[in-house]
């Protein structure tokens, strides 16, 4: 058993929203799943992070207070170029999912998503960096 866990790191996931509360508990469902979450509550506070630490997938909602998601976005693949991210969105428009695609977004989901939904993809996005 000990060698099951050895291999099996935790993805390590930087969590970005401006809706607290939506952070806290998906964070904490997440970490449930064997998957280490880090919150951040703007988009300024996850490019701070971001300089300070590693992640396999970041997951980012589009819109929020700052700065907008995919300014967010594009700084994060300046950064951290292999990095997956996921964009989440309650104000889903086909327009910002292209525009989202167009600058390397690995996936793109609807808010509120299916945390079954949302585990699969992090899974999918951290083997592709593998």
């Amino acid at each position: 058993m000990e060698k099951d866990q050895a291999k099996a790191e935790p993805i390590k996931l930087l969590l970005v929203d401006d809706e607290k509360g939506f952070v806290d508990v998906l964070a904490n469902r997440l970490a449930r799943r064997h998957i280490d979450v880090v919150k951040a509550y703007s988009g300024s506070e996850a490019i701070q992070i971001l300089r300070r630490r590693d992640f396999d997938v970041a997951v980012l909602d589009l819109k929020m207070e700052d700065i907008d998601g995919i300014e967010v976005l594009k700084i994060f693949k300046k950064m951290v170029p292999k990095m997956a991210v996921i964009m989440l969105t309650g104000h889903g428009s086909e327009r910002a999912a292209r525009h989202g695609m167009e600058q390397g977004v690995f996936d793109y989901l609807m808010k509120p998503c299916d945390l079954e939904e949302l585990l699969a993809k992090i899974r999918q996005a951290a083997k592709q960096r593998g």
